[in-house]
């Protein structure tokens, strides 16, 4: 088998991106010797890879510094509105390829790499992901931040530098381990603290009503530390920033324990103010009411809001007056977009700091709030909605809890004006949720303190609507919106599939990659022979090196001419991993049962971390990993199937893998999953959809035509009527014989012989308390999967099939989400306006 061409190779026999300037590549030589000189006078004589990487990755950030000082400058002289992008997560994955391309550096350093025998793709491998996030929400801002930058908007992405971002997944015997992501270890060489802006955090203490207004006093103080990461938009020569914020105590932390002779475990104590930006709380659409938690989510959001209102005071032009107090424009040159709930306290802060600070008066000060803040619903699901105990948050936020209070009562006095004597009502619609632990409902404080609410796809903001926030959309109807989301063509097509990318440039040229939606040009190409020819070619190559990736890194031999279907994303009983794995038994079994039969032979990946306390999806990784142990085993399977999980997924790893697929599951329960955007990768890298009318996929349907998407299972009408008629998921598994045999397989140890009773909560949650219907769709799936396998048989229909998806996909670009957003939520104009480089003078 021929060793598939590395991506640099390819880049050397054609580059439709123009070959890079001879000067470019010198320079580029010289600042890198320049830093690897640097690196090795400090240390040794003999450079590491990872020696070399750092030489690498600091000389691109030269490219970025010149850029990155005159976007600011530029922001400080034209004075536009300002974006606030508030998020607990930004999982950005790697950052030196994306800035090479970004910057059109990514040929230069290529040549130059080679020119020093180096292999440009083996340094970029030592980088360690930012993993700041647990999935589809923070890689969602990550997105959102490129796009931003590449639309000329004043944006600023404000966050946590967690010490530890999500785990890493080790498999052992099958279970998943977690271990620490010591990412900051070698050093980030993306970061630069900004000591001189660290700002004081206050916690606990007490409120006193006095003469001259309201006082928070006997504080804890915590300070943050803010570091800033450059966001290149792409060759627009603009350079945004993501400030993150790390907790530092101040140095006289525990003063009264030096003046007792404690001095040692004073210093020690540090820690506990510290630990505040320690670790990323793993948690995908779950709500866990833990101190610390909720300390984070004050802690970005107190930081992010001085450091808003210094920026505001500050700007050239700000209100004429000398102490600018003219909060009224604060709207105007404000946006602040609440990513979920868990930046929600944003909103009784910025009250506080009107209020108790800036001497507003309360309904000014609301009024002001209410237009500059927005909130994103990013889930309906009940146990995922943030409701902080009373007793916990007025301990720790003591002046924040009368504001929530004093919001709540006006909201309910307003309420009952418009609906009298409807007390259930009132009730529903409360911020605080009265009961054994009295709560505060965060989502409801969003939805009242913002001008605009927006869900994540049609069928979600549909859903929130009409179900989640009822009562709130019968009061304000125009406050609610969608925003469907959508991800960067730059990271997610033209970084992680240059074949592909160079293929369509060929056929369109390059404008698609800041204008998705020129991916339309190519439906006229779908019967193309040459373009056939080459999707095709470029999904094997990809196939080919995904291979070899998997047989170095994990041992593991696939057959790259099997269908790779592929369902990667976070463990979730929600998403429905166990309704692949009951295909997977079925396919199994099909081939014991009639070993002579002809079928399409298929490479089934799994892949996707558990929360650490979800028992069940680390029970369902024990489960995939089990029956990979039986079928990859069995020689009547030969490698007709075989079944991966693949360890440790992440961004890094997705890029891989996304390219590679044949097909794409997406197979949650309708009505669950807010919107997906792995869906829309897959899409744009030349995977079928195997999936139900959930989330984007419905919009993806819409855009591609639902016959070039393999769609199935209950629609949500259908799971409503499931539900009021009452689920009984054993009348499916009487009805159905292959079902049956795959659930007693699974239940009597046939894929866990040394632990016969090992599955048996799984089987007992299927049969008796499923949630999410598995059983109601699994006939539908199997049928639908026989129709994949069909179509897969006949590769020139199946490839065109395949043109027509990404034909179609130009909606799913986050350039195109953003550009709503900013006209709809934040009231601003994107820009193609270049700002001038570095080196050509300004005017």
């Amino acid at each position: 088998m021929a060793k598939p061409l590395t991506d640099s190779e390819k880049r050397k026999q054609i580059s439709v991106r123009g070959i890079a300037g001879l000067g470019d590549v010198a320079e580029v030589r010289k600042s890198f010797n320049r830093h690897l000189h640097f690196t090795l006078v400090k240390d040794r004589n003999v450079a590491t890879p990872r020696d070399y990487y750092f030489a690498l990755a600091h000389t691109v950030r030269d490219h970025l510094v010149g850029r990155w000082i005159r976007t600011q400058q530029h922001y400080y002289e034209r004075d536009p509105k300002r974006i606030y992008y508030l998020s607990l997560e930004f999982y950005m994955g790697r950052t030196l390829q994306n800035t090479m391309v970004n910057l059109g550096l990514q040929n230069a350093c290529d040549e130059a790499i080679y020119q020093l025998g180096l292999d440009l793709e083996e340094l970029e491998e030592i980088e360690e992901d930012a993993g700041l996030g647990n999935g589809g929400l923070g890689r969602l801002a990550a997105c959102f931040l490129d796009s931003m930058a590449t639309l000329g908007l004043a944006a600023y992405g404000y966050g946590i530098r967690y010490e530890f971002g999500i785990f890493n997944q080790k498999i052992v015997n099958g279970w998943q381990v977690e271990e620490a992501d010591d990412w900051l270890r070698y050093g980030n060489p993306w970061e630069k603290a900004r000591p001189e802006y660290m700002l004081p955090v206050h916690f606990y203490g007490r409120v006193e009503h006095t003469p001259e207004g309201v006082k928070w006093l006997d504080t804890q103080v915590v300070l943050a530390m803010p570091y800033d990461t450059p966001v290149p938009g792409y060759k627009n020569n603009t350079v945004n920033t993501m400030r993150l914020w790390s907790a530092k105590a101040p140095n006289d932390f525990n003063l009264h324990d030096f003046n007792t002779g404690g001095y040692i475990e004073a210093v020690l104590d540090r820690n506990l103010a510290e630990n505040i930006s320690r670790v990323l709380y793993p948690n995908d659409n779950f709500f866990e009411g833990k101190e610390l938690r909720l300390k984070q989510e004050y802690f970005v959001v107190a930081a992010t809001l001085q450091d808003i209102v210094r920026r505001f005071k500050s700007s050239k032009f700000g209100c004429r007056d000398p102490v600018r107090t003219c909060f009224e424009i604060f709207p105007d040159k404000v946006a602040i977009q609440l990513n979920d709930t868990h930046p929600a306290l944003a909103i009784p802060e910025l009250m506080r700091i009107l209020v108790d600070v800036e001497k507003v008066d309360w309904d000014k000060a609301w009024e002001i709030t209410r237009k500059t803040c927005a909130y994103t619903n990013h889930t309906v699901l009940p146990e995922a909605l943030e409701r902080w105990p009373v007793s916990m948050f007025g301990q720790l936020l003591p002046r924040h809890l009368d504001i929530i209070y004093a919001i709540n009562q006006r909201h309910l006095d307003q309420v009952a004006a418009l609906f009298p004597g409807d007390v259930d009502r009132l009730r529903r619609m409360s911020v605080i949720e009265e009961g054994d632990c009295k709560r505060i409902n965060m989502a409801h404080l969003c939805v009242i303190g913002s001008h605009a609410v927006n869900g994540v796809a049609r069928i979600h903001s549909e859903i929130v609507k009409h179900s989640v926030f009822k009562d709130f959309y019968e009061l304000e109807p125009e406050k609610f919106q969608n925003k469907t989301n959508g991800i960067t063509p730059r990271r997610w097509l033209l970084l992680c599939n240059p074949g592909l990318a160079d293929t369509i440039m060929e056929k369109i040229g390059e404008g698609f990659l800041t204008d998705l939606s020129q991916l339309k040009k190519l439906l006229p190409l779908v019967n193309d022979e040459a373009l056939i020819r080459e999707v095709a070619q470029v999904k094997q190559e990809n196939k080919l090196k995904f291979s070899a990736f998997l047989e170095k890194e994990y041992k593991v031999r696939i057959n790259p001419s099997s269908m790779f279907d592929v369902h990667v994303k976070r463990i979730h009983e929600y998403k429905r991993q166990l309704l692949n794995c009951l295909h997977i038994v079925t396919l199994y079994n099909r081939i014991k049962k009639d070993p002579a039969k002809a079928c399409v032979p298929r490479t089934v990946i799994i892949g996707g971390k558990a929360a650490p306390g979800y028992h069940m999806a680390k029970m369902i990784i024990k489960l995939v990993t089990s029956i990979g142990e039986v079928v990859n085993h069995d020689p009547v399977v030969g490698n007709r199937l075989k079944v991966i999980f693949l360890e440790n997924y992440r961004v890094s790893l997705a890029e891989k893998v996304i390219p590679a697929a044949d097909l794409s599951q997406q197979i949650s329960t309708a009505g669950t999953e807010a919107s997906g955007t792995g869906n829309m990768k897959f899409m744009l890298n030349g995977a079928l959809t195997i999936g139900t009318m959930d989330g984007a996929n419905v919009e993806m349907a819409e855009e591609a035509g639902a016959e070039n998407l393999f769609i199935f299972g209950l629609r949500v009408e259908d799971v409503q009527a499931l539900d009021q008629k009452g689920y009984n998921a054993q009348e499916y598994y009487n009805r159905l014989p292959e079902l049956r045999q795959a659930v007693d397989q699974i239940r009597d140890g046939f894929f866990s012989p040394q632990q016969p009773d090992c599955f048996k909560d799984i089987v007992n949650m299927l049969l008796y308390h499923d949630r999410f219907k598995v059983f109601a769709d699994y006939e539908a799936y199997l049928a639908c999967q026989a129709q994949v396998d069909q179509l897969y048989q006949n590769p020139k229909e199946w490839t065109k099939k395949v043109i027509r998806n990404i034909a179609c996909s130009g909606k799913f670009s986050s350039d195109r989400t953003i550009t709503e957003y900013a006209r709809d939520i934040w009231g601003v104009e994107p820009s193609d306006l270049q700002i001038p480089t570095p080196h050509v003078p300004k005017d």
